[in-house]
C-alpha cells in the first residue's frame, strides 16, 4: 500500500515515524512552505519536512493546495492512500484522489471539539477526558466517519502542552491501526452524528476554533477555577496574559488560593520576594512561571528579585 503523509508541526512527526516503524510504504510526504521566522527571520522547515528529509522521502510544500501543478504532482506519485495529520483543509480534487481515500487524525473525540484547537478548548472548558480519532475526510470540515477512537483522562492541573505530548503518542499508534484496518479491509466506518446519545443531537457542541490573541487576554472577573483552566488551557503556547505595571504578562503556571476580603478581581497582592497573586470573584490565583514583555521566562522568584513596583 503505497501512502502519501500530510502533515507540519511535532504532533504530526510522531504518526509519520509511527507508520514508517510499523513497516509502511510512505511515498511521499506534503507540508507547509518553509518560512521565516524567530528574531533573525531565518528560513525555517517544518518539523515534518525535517524528519522526512532524514528519512530520504520526497517532500511536497505547495504554496496553494489547489495548484493544478500541485495536483499533478500528486497524481504523479500514485498514491493508494492519504494520510493527514495536522495539516490545512484540503480541496475536494486532493482528498478525493487515491483510490482508498483519504483519513484524517484529529485530536479530539470527535464530533466535540471540531476545529484547529481542540486540546487547547478541551482545557480551556475544563474537560476531564479527550481523545484521538480517525475518520475518512469528507467535505465539511472534520465531519467524516469515523474509523477508531481512543480516549485518555486530563488530569485537573494539566496544561495543554502536556495533553498535546500525551495525545501525540496516543494518535500516533491509532493511526497505525487504522491504517492496518484499512489494508486489510477489517473496518467500518461509523456517521459520527451515530455516536451521540439521543439528547446530545440537539445540543450544540463544543467547538474548537483557531485561538487568537483575544482569546488569551486573561478575564480576571470570573470564578478563579475558570481563570485557572485558561491558563493550563493555553500553557505553553500561546499562553494567557494579563496587564501588569503597563506591561504584557504571560502565565505558565498557577496555582488556586482562597481569596481574601477586600480585594477586587484584577487586583493583587505580593511580598515582593515568593509570591505575586490575582484576585479573581471568588479566590486567588497564585501564579508560578511567568514571562513579563521584553525578558525570558522565569520563575515568580526570580522575577520579583529583579522586579520592583
Amino acid at each position: 500500500m503505497r501512502i502519501i503523509f500530510m502533515g507540519t508541526p511535532d504532533f504530526a512527526v510522531a504518526s509519520l515515524d509511527a507508520l514508517i516503524n510499523a513497516g509502511f510504504e510512505i511515498i511521499g510526504v506534503v507540508t507547509a512552505p518553509d518560512k521565516p521566522a524567530g528574531r533573525g527571520q531565518k528560513i525555517q522547515e517544518s518539523a515534518v519536512k525535517q524528519y522526512a528529509v532524514s528519512k530520504g522521502i520526497e517532500v511536497l510544500q505547495p504554496l496553494k493546495l489547489k495548484d493544478p501543478e500541485f495536483h499533478k504532482q500528486l497524481k504523479s506519485l500514485d498514491a493508494d492512500l492519504q494520510v493527514v495529520v495536522a495539516f490545512r483543509m484540503l480541496p475536494e480534487v486532493v482528498w478525493d484522489m487515491p483510490p482508498m481515500g483519504t483519513i484524517n487524525l484529529h485530536a479530539s473525540l470527535l464530533p466535540y471539539y471540531r476545529g484547529a484547537a481542540p486540546i487547547n478548548w478541551a482545557v480551556i472548558n475544563g474537560e476531564q477526558e479527550t481523545g484521538v480519532t480517525t475518520f475518512l475526510l469528507q467535505h465539511e470540515i472534520d465531519t467524516g466517519n469515523i474509523l477508531f477512537s481512543e480516549r485518555i483522562p486530563i488530569g485537573d492541573d494539566e496544561t495543554a502542552g502536556e495533553v498535546h505530548d500525551r495525545l501525540m503518542h496516543t494518535g500516533a499508534k491509532l493511526l497505525v491501526q487504522t491504517v492496518r484496518a484499512i489494508q486489510s479491509g477489517n473496518f467500518k466506518p461509523v456517521p459520527q452524528e451515530d455516536t451521540l446519545k439521543h439528547s446530545e443531537l440537539k445540543a450544540e457542541l463544543p467547538h474548537a476554533p483557531k485561538i487568537f490573541k483575544e482569546d488569551c487576554v486573561i478575564n480576571w472577573n470570573q470564578p478563579a477555577k475558570k481563570v485557572y483552566n485558561h491558563i493550563r488551557g493555553l500553557s505553553p503556547y500561546p499562553a494567557a496574559f494579563t496587564t501588569f505595571k503597563d506591561k504584557k504578562l504571560k502565565i505558565y503556571s498557577a496555582e488556586l488560593m482562597d481569596k481574601e476580603p477586600g480585594i477586587q478581581p484584577g487586583g493583587f497582592l505580593s511580598d515582593e520576594k515568593t509570591y505575586l497573586r490575582f484576585a479573581c470573584l471568588d479566590g486567588f490565583i497564585c501564579v508560578k512561571d511567568i514571562q513579563l514583555e521584553g525578558k525570558k521566562r522565569m520563575s515568580v522568584e526570580e522575577f520579583l528579585r529583579g522586579f520592583r513596583s
